[in-house]
């Protein structure tokens, strides 16, 4: 029960991250917003490390930064995706695969389970599906590539999880450290390229401050917190992930974080007012019946 508890709460945080990116990016860019995050996550777990502990070693540093390259690529690749729409498919899409493809992993290294927990994991992933699910009117149907790029975000955030639950037992946070020094450092170098780019084919000329450029720049600091609030969400979320890997299976755990899209949407619900479908409602319920059919199994 206690492995239940870490995989739906660790969602949930997990969540409300991307609550909080989310509304950092409407005036930054993902990427700034994600380096910054992932630095602002790393102060966390630095400042944490002394009481938590953790052994350092090659093999603990290898798939810590595995996890921070394969997250880097399947944020990029979510965003991209998102960007081309539509969301109401691609979402859940993500989602299923970043479940699928560690449970396979899970299931194929004998993680075991009683007869009731298979049904149980069946039950999430469709209830996974009803809560990314964003109804859109008149939706169109997803291109070729934004399919492959749904179903590559998924698979590599799958990865992030399939290597923090192989990193060596004993290695604590370790992981994590190198998971978002790793993760920080590919945003960072992305925006700086993209500004350099920028910058070499602007050809306007400066101009003095305008009026408006002070609720811009108080824009940009509530962005800067945002993104920093977020990273440490963020650590938490995977902290509390891999407690969870420790005490339990890679399957079990695999889908529960899939759950995360409800954070998102909860804190959506109650900070923007948004309203919540009655089909991601249903999604909701079915998550908590398959988490009480887990916890027998």
């Amino acid at each position: 029960m206690l492995v239940i508890a870490f995989g739906l709460v660790g969602a949930f945080v997990y969540g409300s991250a991307d609550f909080l990116g989310g509304l950092a990016s409407k005036r930054l860019s993902p990427f700034a917003v994600t380096g910054i995050a992932a630095f602002s996550g790393l102060a966390v777990l630095l400042a944490v490390y002394p009481l938590v502990g953790g052994a350092w070693s090659a093999e603990a540093a290898l798939w810590g930064s595995i996890s921070g390259v394969s997250g880097a690529i399947g944020i990029s690749l979510l965003y991209a995706c998102l960007a081309i729409g539509p969301m109401s498919i691609l979402s859940p899409l993500t989602a299923v695969v970043s479940a699928v493809v560690p449970l396979a992993v899970g299931l194929a290294r004998g993680d075991g389970l009683q007869p009731v927990g298979y049904v149980a994991l069946a039950l999430a992933l469709v209830a996974v599906v009803l809560v990314g699910f964003i109804p859109e009117k008149g939706a169109v149907r997803p291109s070729l590539r934004g399919v492959l790029m749904a179903v590559g975000s998924g698979a590599t955030i799958g990865v992030f999880l399939i290597a923090i639950d192989i990193a060596p037992a004993d290695s604590g946070l370790v992981p994590l450290v190198f998971n978002r020094a790793v993760n920080g450092v590919i945003m960072v170098t992305i925006v700086l390229m993209a500004v350099a780019i920028a910058r070499r084919r602007s050809d306007a000329a400066a101009r003095p401050p305008a009026a408006s450029d002070g609720p811009a720049r108080a824009g940009l600091r509530t962005a800067l917190l945002l993104a920093l609030a977020c990273g440490v969400a963020d650590a938490a979320a995977n902290g509390l992930i891999l407690t969870g890997l420790r005490l339990g299976e890679l399957s079990v755990m695999s889908v529960l974080v899939a759950l995360y899209p409800a954070g998102t949407i909860v804190l959506a619900a109650i900070v923007l007012k948004e309203r919540i479908a009655l089909v991601q409602v249903v999604g909701l319920v079915l998550a908590v019946a398959a988490a009480g059919m887990l916890s027998l199994a």
